[in-house]
């Protein structure tokens, strides 16, 4: 079976086999509570393993596949639109929402759960499946079944449901001997609890190294909405970090947390206001098309002073 990573900015095959998916099929229906009596609404693209594997769960357990959220028992959703739900004011009460593909910050977690919504949050990726599961993402243990460590601050998983490999060109799967393999992603694990900091994709300002996941990791702790660090071409510095937030709210409060916490390279110089920031096909936020819309004519976006 195939499914879809959409590192490096390109979508990949990955290999899967059918059975790494089915012995966790049963796991993840008592975990949302999943029956044949359910309907389930996955309103996002099919290529993303999350949605693939939704409505092959789904399929599997003899759920019903619902066209929108009316009369839906679960949901499966990134964080954006969970937020978009919320903001239409789409019926969420007693659904089961299942949250992936990005972070899923506690105060819209909170907003969910106020709501009506039963929200289950997890992190995996296409090559490794299912690797930690919780209500957000201050939350995340492993997945059952899942072994999880991290080793220079790299999340490194030990699973029954890992890929055996790419149907075509390499991406960032690394694998060991003893059944260890990482992606990259970064994180911190203490008493269980897994942290992610996301995947380096580092910038280089003035001559120092700085990973603005580090940077966007700090801010989301005041943040009220989404944002996203990136580095803009710098004419001397060779780069600077610039923060797109999707509430210009958020702004004074970031900025001052920001100077008050970071210093040099690691300080943001540029601020905007991008409303809704721009996303992959899977949902997730996509950088380099922020990049260019901040790098380029800037009139769908308003610089913050």
């Amino acid at each position: 079976m195939l499914g879809t990573s959409g590192t490096s900015g390109a979508a990949r095959s990955v290999v899967r086999s059918t059975a790494s998916w089915v012995s966790s099929f049963g796991t993840v229906a008592d975990l949302t509570g999943l029956t044949a009596a359910s309907r389930v609404w996955v309103p996002g693209p099919p290529a993303a393993t999350m949605n693939l594997f939704a409505a092959v769960h789904a399929a599997w357990t003899a759920a019903t596949l619902v066209a929108g959220p009316a009369g839906a028992t679960h949901a499966h959703l990134t964080p954006s639109a969970l937020a978009g739900c919320l903001d239409d004011g789409l019926p969420l009460d007693g659904v089961t929402v299942v949250v992936a593909g990005d972070r899923l910050s506690p105060a819209l977690h909170d907003r969910a759960a106020a709501a009506g919504a039963r929200v289950r949050h997890y992190y995996g990726a296409a090559e490794l499946s299912f690797v930690a599961w919780g209500s957000h993402a201050d939350d995340l243990r492993a997945f059952p079944g899942v072994d999880l460590s991290v080793r220079d601050g790299t999340v490194w998983v030990r699973s029954p449901y890992l890929c055996s490999g790419y149907d075509g060109p390499a991406g960032p799967l690394r694998t060991t001997g003893d059944g260890w393999a990482t992606v990259g992603d970064r994180g911190v694990l203490e008493d269980g609890r897994l942290t992610l900091a996301g995947r380096p994709g580092a910038v280089t300002v003035g001559g120092s190294t700085v990973e603005p996941a580090d940077v966007e990791a700090l801010l989301r702790t005041l943040a009220t909405a989404d944002l996203a660090v990136v580095g803009l071409p710098h004419p001397v510095l060779g780069a600077v970090l610039a923060v797109a937030l999707a509430s210009a709210a958020d702004h004074r409060p970031l900025r001052r947390l920001a100077r008050a916490r970071l210093a040099g390279a690691h300080l943001p110089r540029l601020w905007f206001h991008v409303g809704a920031l721009p996303r992959t096909p899977a949902g997730k936020p996509d950088r380099a098309a922020l990049v260019s819309l901040l790098s380029g004519d800037r009139g769908a976006v308003r610089r913050l002073v």
